[in-house]
């Protein structure tokens, strides 16, 4: 079987697919790519099925060295792409020697690259995923420089267009913008919050990561009669904007947990999701209230 050797293994790069859906009811979260389409995209671009699993960097990309030749894609956020030091096309697939580097550079724009290869990173499963799950520590180890990952045998031959290369998960120039379902603890907060909720001053807070996108700004004061208490744990979606007593919302994503004591006083649409996930600390977010 073939393998890569971890040559850099950058600031966070972890093995992720589309997740471990179905066991929420367990305390485990689904995990996967935060920015799905380009996970996908990768994939589809090396001649793999959607759900093989890529690796996800985080801003300041990685390197390997596969050990036979092989087809790697790189996608997501923009990055130089090298092979060897010789500048090679991202978005596209690009063909690695035994035993050459390629390297994915620091992000352009936005925070998270994804690498695919022919046959996908074959890592043993846990509960039907090779995701890494930052929260309950399930799936592989982040990569460390030296370490070794197998690949699987290659589906067939790789795919694209001249289109495919331009799409990723942009956040818009203006800054991040979340559509939101309002509940269902909306109800917890005052009128006054309600406005400061979908009014301008919220901005992606440092200490965002796979679990969530904090925010830093105003803050959300309680109705009089919710000010005093605590919920009782309750079920957590993907997309839940949760209100700690901080009163600075929080959009959980992958790696979120399932239950929650805070209230939610809204949901992010799940498509909405793979921009939140390549916005970058500091950027401005809006949220949108919408009716569904």
């Amino acid at each position: 079987m073939n393998s890569l050797t971890v040559v850099r293994a950058g600031a966070l790069t972890t093995v992720q697919d589309l997740g471990r859906a179905g066991y929420a009811h367990l305390g485990v979260p689904r995990s996967g790519a935060l920015d799905e389409p380009a996970h996908r995209l990768a994939n589809r671009l090396a001649g793999n099925p959607v759900g093989c699993a890529t690796l996800e960097t985080t801003v300041n990309g990685c390197a390997v060295r596969p050990e036979t030749a092989v087809t790697a894609v790189v996608t997501g956020a923009p990055c130089p792409v090298r092979v060897d030091g010789r500048p090679a096309a991202w978005g596209a697939p690009v063909r690695v020697p035994a035993g050459a580097v390629l390297e994915a550079g620091p992000a352009d724009a936005g925070l998270r690259s994804y690498l695919a290869f022919a046959g996908g990173i074959a890592v043993p499963a846990v509960l039907g995923s090779r995701s890494r799950d930052l929260l309950s520590c399930l799936g592989p180890e982040p990569l460390a420089d030296g370490m070794s990952l197998p690949l699987g045998e290659p589906y067939g031959p790789p795919a694209g267009s001249a289109a495919d290369v331009t799409f990723w998960s942009a956040p818009p120039p203006g800054g991040l913008v979340l559509p939101v379902v309002l509940g269902p603890r909306d109800d917890w907060f005052t009128p006054e919050a309600l406005r400061t909720f979908a009014g301008p001053g919220f901005r992606v807070s440092p200490a965002s990561n796979r679990i969530g996108l904090r925010t830093e700004g105003p803050t959300l004061a309680r109705a009089a009669l919710a000010g005093s208490c605590e919920l009782p744990s309750e079920g957590m979606p993907l997309g839940a904007v949760q209100v700690p007593p901080d009163g600075r919302p929080v959009v959980f994503l992958a790696d979120h947990p399932t239950t929650g004591g805070y209230p939610v006083i809204g949901v992010v649409p799940e498509p909405s999701l793979a921009v939140a996930g390549q916005a970058e600390p500091g950027a401005l977010v809006r949220f949108v209230p919408v009716r569904v």
